[in-house]
């Protein structure tokens, strides 16, 4: 039996917006139970949409889940109050997008490593071409618009002189770029498409430096 193909991408409605707004209110299974096909149909759905018509030229997505694991942490709201995809290029390497309360974002890169790629970005960083390569690359972008991000060390990382040249970029232990569209008109529009295929390609270069850092895909 084949899967049936979602429908054509339209935007993102503004119940959409108005469903998370609503869910960081009440973060409850009596909430979710009498929402859930608002979820599945102005949220889901429209996600799906989105990155089925991406998948041709970037890959297949991952559309989360939206529950929370609970298990180990303090806070105990059963439900995720985003809705998020990602496409994976290399282990936690590749393009995000995602819709909230806040509106719709995007972005690219790596949000966790294991300790070997973790060494293995570092050192190209600190070698003198490739470093110089990915400094030049996140200026580029952060001049198009777009917001670096990441977990940073607040010491130099061992093994690294706090004076290297490039010691802000060696704190990282993950390297991500962000743009907010925030409630733009245009996030619910079939043009949001091209605006992510645009955002997703502007990202490709720092996506394939990472990727070319690390493992192939687990």
């Amino acid at each position: 039996m084949t899967r049936d193909a979602p429908a054509p991408f339209s935007g993102f409605p503004e119940a959409a917006l108005d469903f998370f707004d609503d869910l960081e209110i009440d973060n409850t299974k009596s909430f979710w139970e009498a929402h859930k096909k608002v979820h599945a149909e102005s949220v889901k759905a429209p996600m799906v949409a989105l990155t089925a018509a991406l998948e041709p030229e970037f890959g297949a997505a991952k559309v989360f889940r939206p529950y929370r694991d609970v298990r180990f942490s303090k806070d105990k709201t059963p439900y995720k109050t985003h809705q998020g995809a990602f496409v994976g290029v290399a282990p936690a390497t590749g393009w995000y997008v995602e819709i909230s309360a806040r509106g719709v974002r995007t972005g690219g890169g790596f949000y966790e490593a294991s300790a070997q790629r973790l060494a293995d970005v570092r050192a190209a960083i600190d070698d003198e071409r490739t470093g110089t390569e990915l400094e030049n690359l996140l200026a580029g972008l952060v001049k198009l618009g777009w917001s670096v991000g990441g977990d940073r060390l607040k010491t130099k990382p061992r093994g690294y002189d706090a004076e290297h040249p490039r010691i802000d970029l060696l704190r990282h232990r993950s390297l991500t770029l962000g743009r907010d569209h925030g409630f733009e008109p245009v996030i619910h529009t079939a043009a949001f498409l091209d605006v992510v295929r645009q955002d997703w390609r502007e990202l490709r270069p720092l996506v394939e430096w990472v990727a070319a850092r690390t493992d192939t895909l687990e």
